[in-house]
């Protein structure tokens, strides 16, 4: 194997000089690759001492400490702001994009109790029926609906045997309230309630208190009608007697499929923000980078180079020179390199905690306690008039 040249003290960029290219073609990161070069190798020791690497090993370092502090600020991004993030389009790069929070993921965890209350939800009701049967009190609704196609099972919500709501007979002669007001305003609907001519508007508690009598009055002196429902099996009260066939002889219900409750996957769409790896963050642009983010950029390249110098030379433990031999310091650049990479991670990562929206919120919090607190010791004008 020929002798490969190493660093000579200068070095010219050219696109392709790095190994992915990612920022080949910024001209800022062209214009500072083989000043970053220079400084390491300086930083190392060059000229007193040789730097066993080539021009190719400083850029490829460079690039990846670009890339590293782009995925380190990217990271805490998502992390930051993950909940406002999934279930949006993919969409274009969000590296220069405001991610303003949102209810979105919020509103899409409350629809599954939404839809357990009947009050909408990603889950659909459909509408059954049975057929009451004189003298048969049980029904297994889940049966019926299986004979009339529906697969899986199911779960009955709702039961459309319901009293009528005691404000459409507000005036019930039979729930003997006493009241002899025989209608309401005429903005209310029941001018046709009634001949009479009063448009006495009683206060809120007298509609409550009319309402409650007549749900009380159907309950003891009406014959009740109810029913009773465990897993999806219907008890009728009283025993259904009576019922001429077709006529008034069903008995509707809404359901739900447990299926579709159970599917976890409510929108199939394959352009959606599902996970981490499909935020639309990109490798930063060097050029927007301002010079704090520079310096760590410098400094973790400088540690990837010791790195890098290390592994070379510990290739070879000595160097035999005439009369003597040469101890290589690959275990100290290692050591060194480690420790600088661990400890300017743990930097960039502390300073961006210290810009989180919670972090920043509680230091705003605590500012303005202080100024109320520093207020409060200011003296008060007294005004004379």
């Amino acid at each position: 194997m020929s002798n490969i040249a190493i660093w000579n003290g200068t070095s010219t960029f050219t696109t392709g000089s790095t190994p992915f290219g990612f920022y080949d073609a910024d001209s800022a990161f062209s214009a500072d690759a083989d000043k970053v070069a220079k400084w390491c190798a300086q930083r190392l020791g060059y000229p007193l001492v040789e730097v066993e690497l080539q021009s190719g090993s400083f850029y490829a370092a460079f690039e990846e400490a670009v890339t590293t502090y782009g995925n380190e600020v990217y990271q805490w991004k998502i992390r930051e702001n993950y909940l406002n993030l999934e279930g949006s389009l993919t969409g274009s790069a969000l590296n220069n994009q405001l991610v303003t929070p949102n209810l979105g993921n919020i509103i899409r965890i409350s629809e599954t109790y939404a839809s357990e209350a009947g009050a909408g939800g990603e889950v659909n009701w459909y509408t059954g029926s049975f057929t009451m049967t004189n003298g048969v009190q049980d029904y297994d609704i889940e049966a019926a609906l299986s004979a009339s196609g529906v697969t899986g099972s199911v779960e009955i919500k709702k039961i459309f045997y319901e009293a009528p709501p005691a404000i459409v007979r507000y005036f019930d002669p039979y729930a003997g309230t006493g009241t002899g007001i025989q209608s309401l305003l005429e903005s209310f609907g029941f001018g046709q309630m009634s001949p009479g001519i009063n448009f006495l508007l009683m206060p809120i508690y007298f509609d409550v208190q009319k309402v409650q009598a007549i749900q009380l009055n159907d309950q003891i002196r009406k014959a009740a009608f109810s029913f009773d429902i465990h897993n999806n099996k219907v008890r009728l009260f009283p025993i259904p007697q009576g019922i001429a066939s077709g006529y008034n002889d069903k008995m509707y219900f809404h359901y739900i499929l447990k299926d579709e409750r159970n599917n976890p996957v409510v929108d199939n769409r394959t352009n959606l923000i599902t996970n981490v790896s499909n935020v639309p963050y990109q490798n930063p642009v060097y050029i927007q980078i301002n010079s704090v983010g520079r310096q760590w950029i410098r400094q973790y390249a400088l540690a990837t180079i010791k790195e890098m110098l290390a592994y070379v030379r510990g290739k070879y433990g000595t160097v035999p020179i005439p009369g003597a031999e040469v101890t290589l310091n690959q275990q100290d650049l290692l050591t060194d390199a480690r420790a600088e990479k661990v400890a300017l991670l743990e930097q960039l990562r502390a300073m961006l905690d210290q810009t989180s929206r919670k972090t920043q919120l509680e230091q705003q919090s605590n500012e303005a306690d202080f100024i109320s607190k520093q207020l409060a010791n200011v003296p008060l004008p007294i005004y004379f008039f």
